[in-house]
Formats: C-alpha cells, structure tokens, sequence
C-alpha cells in the first residue's frame, strides 16, 4: 500500500467514516493549485465537491437546529446556523481532523502557507461533507454532521446564549421580577476612531452587569451576557 492511501485511511479513521471511493476523498483534498501544476496528473480540484458540500451543511445544520431548539424562531435559528458554517468555525473543524496535513498543494500555496489557511481548511472541509454524502448517502451522511454537532453542542449552546443574552435576560426579569431591564453608557473611552464603551445593565436601581465593546449596542450586549451569566445561567 502506497503512502497516501495509508494517509487517506489514516484521516477516514479521524473522520469515522469507511470509505467506498476513495477517488472521491482524495478529491476533496486537492486544492486547484495542485492541478494547475500538475496538468498531467488527471487530477481534479475540490470546488465542485466544496459547492456540493456547503449546500448539504446548510441542510444537515439546519435539521439538527431545528430539532434541537423547537422553541427557536427563524431569525435565531438562521443565525446559529450562519455561525456554525462560517469560514472560521469549518476551519477550526477541519484542524481537528488535520485536513491541512493531507492537502494537495501547489508549491507556492504550500510554501505560503496554504496548509493552514482558514480559506483552504473551510472549502476542504466542506468538500469532504460532499464526498461522505456522494460515498455514504443522505442518511449516513446527515448522521456524520449530526454527530459532530452534537459533540460541540455545549459551544453552540454558549454562542446561542451570548448572541440573545439581551433577549434572555429580558424575558428573564420580566417572567420573575416584572421588570424590563435598562442600559446606560458609563464610559467611553479612546480615539474616535478606537472608541471603547462601557455599558452597564440594571433592573429596575440596582447593576447586574457591565461590559465593554467597540460601540455602544455592542457593550449593552457584553453587559447582558455578563448579568445572565452571573444571575441566571449559574444558578
């Protein structure tokens, strides 16, 4: 057995997935600069996989989205999907595999860089989704994404409850205390063009939270995930 089919079994052992083509890996893997440079290998870049790839994650996210948060609205929902197949989460998945170590690249990609670029990791990654959906099928392939959704359900649980901490702490105060939070600004600090403001959260006089951030909604939103993490979501 030659060195890199050990290696793409290798990576199908990370993945967890039995491979039936391995062409079809293999594809995934390559980056168009590998094929630019090597017109006569035969070989085929990943774009056309990485196309097939992002269309199914949309799918598959979406399902396990929409089955485990049944309460979630479509704004919510379209936003926790946006940020689990955003560039840099797929690139982060992709290192946990270690993608960058079985790429195909061209010499000048490769040598600046290309191996761990989050641009490269993400089409990759996304490239072999479309590959396990072509080798394995819809439902073993639905599955996968599942499986590794599900083992970083507890960072997505965290990304949802910092992008709606104002809604939550909301809901929160006047389910329990009858009172709607407020937020004043109690510092602004820097150059105009570097502005950092500090925001802080009561209910009704007294402060459950401050934060900070670049502007004004933004240290409203540091200060609500502050309060709801030190009065609600600890408890």
């Amino acid at each position: 057995m030659d060195e890199r089919k050990e290696g793409l079994e290798a990576l199908a052992r990370r993945l967890g997935i039995s491979f039936g083509e391995w062409a079809l890996l293999e594809e995934a893997l390559t980056h168009s600069s590998f094929v630019n440079e090597n017109p006569e290998s035969g070989a085929k870049d990943n774009q056309r996989l990485e196309f097939l790839g992002d269309a199914f994650l949309g799918f598959a996210v979406g399902d396990w989205l929409f089955r485990r948060y049944p309460e979630a609205q479509e704004g919510e929902l379209t936003s926790l999907r946006a940020w689990i197949v955003c560039t840099d989460s797929l690139a982060a998945l992709a290192r946990e595999f270690a993608l960058g170590e079985f790429l195909r690249l061209g010499h000048g990609e490769a040598a600046s860089g290309g191996a761990d670029r989050p641009a490269n990791l993400c089409a990759a990654f996304e490239a072999v989704v479309g590959a396990v959906y072509l080798d394995r099928g819809l439902e073993e392939a639905v599955r996968w994404v599942h499986s590794l959704l599900d083992r970083h359900a507890s960072k997505i649980e965290a990304q949802r409850w910092r992008k709606n901490a104002k809604s939550l702490l909301q809901e929160y105060t006047q389910a329990i205390l009858h009172i709607t939070p407020s937020y004043r600004i109690v510092r602004e600090e820097g150059p105009d063009h570097a502005k950092v403001f500090t925001a802080q959260v009561l209910v009704g006089d007294e402060v459950w939270g401050e934060g900070t951030g670049p502007s004004k909604q933004a240290a409203q939103q540091a200060a609500a995930e502050a309060a709801y993490a030190r009065r609600i979501a600890e408890k």
